[in-house]
This record gives structure tokens, sequence and C-alpha cells, in this order.
């Protein structure tokens, strides 16, 4: 499956994603100074007049997010924040996590986030302008997060690649176990599109063979997993958890799959 970004921006995938994120890093900043390591950072900020509105993912995304009355604290959050990108009202723009994050960062924080497409890269250090903590690199994400992240401990690694690489999610899997076990103080997540149960298992199997443990799951899923050609749901995959975090899970992924989902639509959140 090919992941243009721009396509499905503001999809539910992304607020499942970005949702988590947000509180993630609200926990991780409790503790102190944080780097945050965005190995597939993309453009920073999304269109949604573009790309997105030929797929239409949005309208059952986003903008049903910001229409709906009654939403819980961590959907609220990621409202918030799209509300503040736009300040007319509706949902135009979208945030991708660099913006997300770097929005966030305290004195002593940082973000950085790296990008293969140069002309995705020069979208990325053009949104990351205003923010002097945060910057935006040229690079393979996987090899430079397993760098970035040693020199900087206790960081906290977002992994989310688009799945245009037969090996995405063995190299996912791979960096992240990497990072964790030489640094046991990082927490790493990685986000999965879950199109069918069998490419699922085989990344966490993958998890499991690379050494990771202390592993929560989070699904959200829309339909069944019986068409392996579609996005059927998404899955968040969190090494070394916070505290709470399973909670704060089941908050995001109930609300989006049962808000936005088919009949029989469900979430999940366990530990692997």
């Amino acid at each position: 499956m090919n992941y243009r970004h721009s396509f499905h921006a503001g999809n539910f995938a992304d607020l499942v994603k970005h949702a988590l994120v947000l509180w993630l890093l609200e926990r991780r900043q409790v503790s102190g100074p944080v780097t945050v390591i965005d190995t597939h950072a993309g453009a920073g900020v999304y269109d949604l007049t573009g790309d997105a509105a030929r797929s239409k993912e949005a309208e059952a995304g986003i903008a049903r997010l910001m229409a709906a009355e009654t939403r819980p604290p961590l959907i609220e959050a990621l409202a918030a924040e799209v509300a503040t990108l736009n300040p007319h009202g509706g949902a135009n723009l979208y945030p991708g996590s660099p913006l997300l994050v770097s929005g966030r960062l305290r004195k002593d924080d940082r973000y950085i986030g790296f990008e293969l497409n140069p002309p995705v890269l020069e979208l990325l250090t053009g949104a990351l302008e205003p923010f002097a903590q945060a910057s935006g690199r040229g690079g393979d994400g996987y090899d430079q997060a397993k760098a970035e992240a040693a020199r900087a401990p206790g960081a906290f690694v977002l992994i989310d690649p688009p799945f245009e690489k037969p090996d995405d999610y063995l190299r996912a899997a791979d960096t992240a176990a990497a990072i964790v076990k030489a640094d046991p103080r990082a927490m790493v997540a990685i986000w999965t599109p879950l199109k069918d149960m069998e490419t699922f298992d085989g990344f966490l199997r993958r998890l499991q063979q690379s050494g990771a443990q202390n592993v929560l799951v989070a699904e959200a899923r829309l339909r069944p997993l019986t068409n392996p050609m579609k996005m059927n749901g998404c899955a968040m995959a969190v090494l070394q958890p916070p505290a709470g975090a399973e909670a704060a899970a089941r908050e995001i992924c109930g609300w989006v799959a049962g808000t936005l989902g088919d009949a029989g639509a469900k979430a999940e959140v366990w530990t692997a």
C-alpha cells in the first residue's frame, strides 16, 4: 500500500495517531526535557482542499470530529489544535505530527523530523520555521533515528512510515526494538495501517523477535479486516508506554471506532 499522506491527511487514522501522540508527549514532558524524533515527518501541515478533498477521507475524519457535539478530553485536545490552525472555522488545514509536537515544545525540548523526499522536506522546513527548537532533516529516518536517539537519552521516537516499501514493517519493528534496547528510558510509538491480520500479526512477531518487551497495542477497527486492499483500521504500538497509556488509548480508539466506524467497528487495547 502506497500511503501518500497528502491524500489521506485528516482521516480517521490521523485522529488516532495524533490524539495519542499529544497525550504521550504531555506525559513525557512531566519527567523533564524531551527530544522527539520523527522518522517520517512529512510536510508538517496539509491543505485539505487539495489531494485530501479528492479522497474525501478528511470529510469522514477530521471534519466529523470538528462537527461532533461532544468529545472526550483526549479527542478535544486534538480538536483544539486544529481549531488554532483554522482561526476562521472549519478544517481546511490539518497539522501533522511535526506541527502538533513543535507547538508544544518548551524551552529545553527539541523536535527532529526526518524526511527522505526533497520536495516534502522543503515543505517541512518551512512549516517548522516558527519553532526555534524544531528542525527538519533529510535522510533515511530509520537509521537517523537510531543515531539521534543515542545522543538524546529518554527520547520519544515516532515511527510513521508511508508503507511504500515491502520492508517498512520489518524496519519499523527492528528500529523501535533497537532504540529501547539501547536506552530503556526511551519510548517509541509506531503507527501502522490495519488491512489484514496476517500482515499485522507478522509485524507484532517481528517486534517480539527483535527483543521488544512492554508493548502496548491500540487498535481502532472501522470495519472487518476482510479486504486487504483497504485500510480497515489502524494501530499504534507503544514501546515502554507511560502509566495511564492503556486508558488513554481506550478513550481515543473507542471514540474513533464508535463514532466514525461502520456497524461492527471496535477498539482493542492490549499488551503484547
